[in-house]
């Protein structure tokens, strides 16, 4: 399995920030404080960033002030009519500065010839807050911008072993393992009750990296826009929607973007209930029907 100098960059990052988090370690209290306000630390994002349900936003995960930290974990499943997505994971704030999060994705087909299909991939990803404050920049119009970067590697492709097929490679992927590195740009308007946000992400990932990355049409990184819109109806509840483009790589994939409209619930600091409708366009040409279904997410920390 070919090792390129960009996959070690993830790594090289958490490195090269080891020091920053083991000097606040020592300085944060034995408890999260959970002092931010209520829904500011998002929703988890399925390839497990905090932002929305599909795109990261530049908000640090969990409810940690600058002073403290916080960890939270997440369950989300969306079934379409051909397939179904779970994904999970955990992530951790620090200092409202950094973020570290592990998530894994299982892709299951349920309608032939995919029935039998099982795809999966391991995220490892890291998120830096650079400049701007989402609270405090309430008399300008900077908003909170945070950089971060995803390391995704694709598990073995089973359901497919009668084709001859075990990797994703086999499906024209250059790869089975990628980065994806991305800007979001955060602003939250408290008098308008609305938050916007703006993603910009570089990326070579086929389907999110569930498909390998690269492929026979394109095989280099393209910057793909991500956009989210959330108004908060009180509280505890916020609704929005979220578009995010894709490129499309493999012939075998007319690839599309994704949308979701969501309704996000804040009961307290320590949970959160997202219920989306998404549409995620044509999956593969075997079953080449636009994929739709309600998204459901939980996630429990603090």
């Amino acid at each position: 399995m070919r090792l390129q100098t960009s996959d070690l960059l993830p790594f090289f990052l958490a490195w090269m920030l080891l020091p920053l988090a083991q000097a606040q370690a020592e300085l944060l209290p034995a408890a999260p404080d959970s002092g931010k306000l209520l829904a500011t630390g998002g929703v988890k994002q399925v390839e497990g960033a905090g932002g929305g349900g599909i795109v990261p936003w530049a908000l640090i995960t969990s409810y940690g002030t600058e002073d403290s930290y916080g960890v939270n974990a997440h369950l989300t499943v969306l079934p379409t009519q051909d397939y179904r997505l779970k994904a999970y994971g955990v992530a951790a704030g620090i200092c409202d500065k950094l973020e570290l999060s592990l998530a894994s994705q299982e892709f299951s087909g349920s309608k032939a010839p995919l029935n039998q299909l099982s795809l999966r991939q391991d995220i490892a990803g890291i998120k830096l807050r650079i400049s701007g404050d989402l609270i405090a920049d309430q008399d300008n119009w900077k908003p909170q911008l945070a950089i971060g970067a995803m390391y995704k590697r694709s598990q073995p492709v089973q359901g497919l072993e009668g084709l001859g097929i075990t990797s994703v490679r086999q499906l024209g992927a250059k790869d089975d393992h990628g980065i994806d590195y991305y800007v979001a740009a955060s602003k939250l308007f408290l008098a308008q009750s609305l938050l916007l946000n703006g993603t910009l992400r570089a990326t070579k990932a086929n389907q999110m990296g569930l498909l390998g990355f690269g492929g026979d049409l394109n095989n280099h990184y393209q910057l793909m826009p991500e956009l989210s819109a959330a108004y908060l109806l009180n509280r505890k509840l916020a609704v929005g929607v979220e578009y995010r483009r894709k490129p499309q790589n493999l012939s075998v994939d007319h690839e599309k973007a994704y949308y979701d409209a969501f309704l996000a619930w804040f009961p307290n600091k320590n949970l959160s209930v997202t219920l989306a409708y998404a549409r995620l366009g044509d999956i593969t040409v075997f079953n080449p029907v636009n994929q739709r279904g309600w998204y459901l997410s939980v996630q429990m920390g603090n």
